[in-house]
């Protein structure tokens, strides 16, 4: 299988926060970053050229019943900075599998974690390092799918990778009803037409200006994510 090699030479992947907290909803769960850096490691070892874009509501999200109370700004700062916390969670566990990685991040934080500039990230990117870009997009009032396709759009990258718990795009919640059908293809205006939940509005009007593929697939689902890099018909493509 692998003998053709990868039809991707550099892919953006795309993880919420709220699968890294496992079973417990909330918080890191140990043995989800284990699994993470495992099936990134399979696709590093093929040669490819990975940048990552983690959400961060297993921690905080500016959109959340925690927040009703708050300023906007104030907790969508709250919620990047939860994205920086999963990043730095994400290389401890990417370099224990001996995977060389940086952390780059929309806001300044060098003590921690090195500051994002799409050059660099390049850079770090063609010396086959792991990218994972933290903090959003540095603003608030735009989500981390939107800083996933800024980010794949910066150090263009051949396909945005969404890992999700089911196994592609429906015409309606699988996990509620019942005859619900998964597209194999979509259109980026059908997506916005039928409002299917990939990607918010802005993040698939960027993809769709820069003509950038998008697979949505189970991340939870052994080798899915290196199946899909080795050309495999898994997920969803949402494309032009």
């Amino acid at each position: 299988m692998a003998e053709t090699g990868p039809v991707y030479q550099r892919i953006l992947l795309k993880l919420s926060g709220e699968s890294l907290s496992g079973k417990e909803k909330v918080g890191i769960a140990p043995q989800a970053l284990d699994y993470f850096a495992q099936e990134i490691k399979k696709i590093h070892d093929l040669g490819v050229e990975v940048g990552v874009v983690l959400g961060g509501g297993n921690i905080f999200r500016g959109l959340s019943k925690q927040a009703e109370r708050m300023d906007r700004v104030t907790a969508d700062h709250m919620g990047m900075l939860a994205t920086v916390i999963n990043s730095l969670a994400l290389k401890t566990a990417l370099e224990v599998e001996d995977v060389p990685c940086r952390v780059m991040t929309a806001m300044s934080m060098n003590e921690i974690a090195e500051h994002y500039v799409s050059r660099q990230a390049d850079r770090f990117l063609k010396e086959k390092k792991v990218v994972i870009m933290g903090g959003g997009t540095g603003n608030p009032f735009f989500t981390t799918d939107t800083a996933a396709v800024l980010r794949a759009v910066e150090t263009r990258a051949d396909v945005i990778l969404k890992g999700t718990r089911v196994d592609g795009v429906y015409n309606a919640d699988p996990e509620k009803v019942e005859d619900a059908f998964k597209f194999d293809t979509v259109s980026y205006l059908e997506v916005v037409k039928r409002g299917l939940k990939v990607m918010d509005v802005t993040a698939i009007t960027m993809a769709m200006d820069n003509n950038l593929p998008i697979i949505v697939f189970n991340f939870g689902k052994t080798d899915n994510l290196m199946n899909i890099v080795l050309g495999q018909p898994i997920g969803t493509k949402v494309q032009g």
